[in-house]
């Protein structure tokens, strides 16, 4: 059986280099190749018109073009959209596109965060997420998830300037390919958002954190937290039992000390489970020890799950522990509730209805 060609988006300047080298091409090949794919965002090695059409047509037989398959886009352009692709192996995942809020960042803001999947699927089973309903299947390639934000900025015309590893999967799982994007999406030469503009999110894998720390970018972490106590966590976070509270929290310590920006806790906030004003408390106290901030995210609900959304009252309730605590906090409410944009609803509910081919948006 033949090997699979690597993907042209899988590769660094450096292995560009290398592979060039191993032709027998010069080195400065690697940034013209690399301008065509990431400036000029193009698609096929014919069209790489200052490459000797030889070198060309050895390209093609040497690299691909992992160009993912949009299936389906729900959403407008002023709102959260949300992408469905189909990959080269037929497996679906999820991006989202989420415009700048007003509220936060003010009118005139540019900012456009995309939210990037990492693996199809996810083995961490927390309760109240889609992602793992059907289980794990594989981990993206570097290219795959690179990809994602070439194709979202091609479908929906924005520029993407902050980006997020929070979509289907656990990023820090899958380290060495989401490292590996992070330095192609980080480069010049690459698609070229800025590290702190990048955020990598975990449901709390406490060595890869302390990894993710010492690498030598300064991108942001966000703990998906959803319980401040131990009780609470393991409730509806299974790997809580592997990475308690208190390892967890020493994990975060060690990011802190080498990164200036503050983490984040991100909290969905579920009724009756971990809204109450206890749990505010809570939350205020565990924040504190790591000096982070917090974005509570009222639960999206998810066809087959037990659980809802508090009330706004009870949402502000809780909110208004945190802000007389002095911790940072924001809430982030009715982006995507509509058009299912919980990780991994989009996916599941396409692989269990008969969509038609091509795009649907709506």
């Amino acid at each position: 059986m033949a090997a699979e060609r690597p993907s042209i988006t899988s590769l660094t300047l450096d292995e560009l280099g290398e592979r060039f080298a191993a032709l027998g091409q010069p080195g400065f090949r690697a940034k013209q190749v690399a301008k065509w794919v990431y400036e000029k965002r193009t698609k096929s090695f014919e069209t790489m018109t200052d490459l000797p059409a030889p070198l060309r047509a050895q390209l093609a037989s040497e690299f691909s073009f992992d160009a993912l398959e949009t299936v389906r886009v729900l959403g407008s352009e002023d709102t959260t959209r949300k992408y469905l692709f189909r990959l080269s192996d037929g497996a679906l995942i999820e991006s989202v596109l989420i415009p700048a809020s007003p509220a936060l960042y003010g009118e005139a803001s540019d900012r456009q965060t995309l939210c990037v999947s990492t693996q199809v699927g996810c083995a961490y089973g927390c309760k109240f997420c889609a992602s793992g309903l059907d289980g794990w299947t594989r981990n993206l390639h570097a290219g795959e998830i690179v990809e994602q934000v070439l194709k979202v900025e091609e479908v929906s015309g924005q520029k993407i300037n902050n980006l997020v590893y929070m979509g289907m999967g656990e990023p820090l799982a899958n380290f060495a390919n989401v490292m590996k994007s992070i330095a192609i999406i980080n480069a010049p030469w690459g698609v070229g958002i800025g590290a702190r503009h990048i955020t990598v999110s975990t449901s709390g894998l406490a060595p890869q954190i302390r990894e993710l720390a010492d690498q030598r970018w300064q991108v942001r972490l966000a703990v998906s937290l959803h319980g401040a106590t131990d009780e609470v966590r393991e409730q509806i976070m299974p790997v809580n039992r592997k990475y308690p509270l208190a390892v967890l929290l020493e994990a975060c310590s060690y990011f802190a000390e080498r990164h200036t920006q503050r983490l984040t806790f991100e909290y969905i906030l579920i009724e009756n489970v971990n809204d109450r004003l206890e749990d505010a408390a809570a939350l205020v106290r565990v924040a504190r020890k790591v000096r982070a901030k917090v974005n509570c995210i009222p639960y999206n609900r998810v066809e087959g799950l037990e659980w809802t959304r508090p009330t706004e009252e009870r949402q502000d309730a809780f909110m208004a522990v945190l802000e007389n605590a002095g911790i940072p906090a924001t809430i982030r409410r009715e982006k995507g509730h509509d058009i299912s944009a919980a990780c991994g609803q989009l996916r599941r509910q396409t692989l269990n209805a008969t969509v038609p081919a091509g795009v649907v948006s709506t």
